[in-house]
């Protein structure tokens, strides 16, 4: 249903122990009450996910916060007063209102305000705090439209709100900011350089292959079901097999490829995060063997689409 006219209902259904998939600024969320530990374990039965992957709680507002967690550390409210409502996520002593399988039995919990205002609607009319991932099967390419999470998840989600396409297209960056130093757990939506700006120098963590202390940070992850490697348009098969190319701003020369997906012809790093899984979502569904991906630049968001596609080929390799 449309998401500007079906907050209320879906908000009813949150509040029974339901599960309702709504836009985000950065993907769409697969939502459950995150005080009702019945209604998250539905969370995990429906995207085959693995119960030491912790989920991310949404607020409607900052304020919501500490009356969530109680005090909160000054770097952390910091990062809150700067940055929220928007695509950072922030990590903080789990409360003990949530219940343990949110947090997949760590004593953090991540926590944001999303910057779409469909889904802080929601929340507020819900009345509760949201624990949701990205909508979509485990493991697989985040859902940036209504219709991939119809696709991926079918009847497994109560209600899906259809709020268009997803204005970033990538997951909010993770931070844990209750230690002298920030540390980014997860590269995201939000740019390093935007934390530096605000905080100065922070650590970046790479993923992990054993139990994840952050929601999405798992090494192999965010893939396609077509075989994915990082390559460039030089590499063009030459035995005439059907193969897709992921390229940056400059499409490969004609005939080489059996299906192209430009990110952004103006080389524009936030566009092309925007694009990023619904041009994968196509080259996965246009009957190809394998996708050659080509990496960006590193910086900006271009981070965080390298992080995913390097995640991508990892799980084929």
């Amino acid at each position: 249903m449309p998401a500007d006219t079906g907050i209320a209902e879906a908000a009813a259904v949150l509040r029974a122990g339901g599960l309702v998939a709504f836009p985000t600024e950065t993907v769409y969320g697969l939502g459950a009450n995150a005080l009702d530990a019945r209604a998250a374990a539905r969370i995990f039965e429906a995207k085959a996910r693995p119960s030491f992957d912790p989920l991310i709680t949404h607020l409607a507002d900052a304020a919501d916060l500490p009356a969530l967690v109680g005090a909160v550390p000054p770097a952390v409210a910091a990062l809150v007063e700067r940055f929220w409502p928007g695509p950072l996520t922030l990590i903080v002593d789990r409360p003990e209102a949530i219940p343990p399988i949110v947090t997949s039995g760590l004593d953090t919990m991540a926590v944001r305000v999303p910057d779409e205002p469909s889904a802080r609607a929601l929340i507020a009319a819900a009345g509760v705090p949201v624990a949701a991932p990205s909508a979509n099967r485990f493991g697989q390419l985040s859902p940036t439209r209504a219709e991939h999470v119809v696709a991926g998840l079918r009847d497994a989600v109560d209600v899906v709100l259809d709020g268009g396409p997803t204005r970033c297209g990538i997951e909010s960056t993770i931070v844990d900011a209750r230690g002298e130093r920030p540390v980014v757990l997860r590269l995201g939506a939000l740019p390093v350089e935007a934390l530096v700006e605000a905080v100065g120098p922070v650590t970046v963590r790479p993923g992990s292959s054993g139990q994840p202390v952050a929601p999405g940070t798992l090494a192999a992850h965010y893939a396609p079901r077509t075989p994915l490697r990082l390559g460039a348009a030089e590499s063009a098969p030459g035995d005439g097999g059907r193969r897709g190319f992921l390229a940056f701003r400059e499409p490969p020369a004609a005939g080489a490829w059996a299906a192209v997906e430009v990110l952004s012809a103006e080389g524009d790093l936030t566009a092309a995060a925007a694009r990023l899984f619904d041009a994968l979502h196509r080259l996965d569904a246009a009957g190809v063997t394998e996708i050659v991906a080509e990496s960006v630049p590193e910086v900006g968001v271009g981070r965080a689409i390298n992080d995913r596609l390097r995640r991508a080929a990892a799980t084929w390799h």
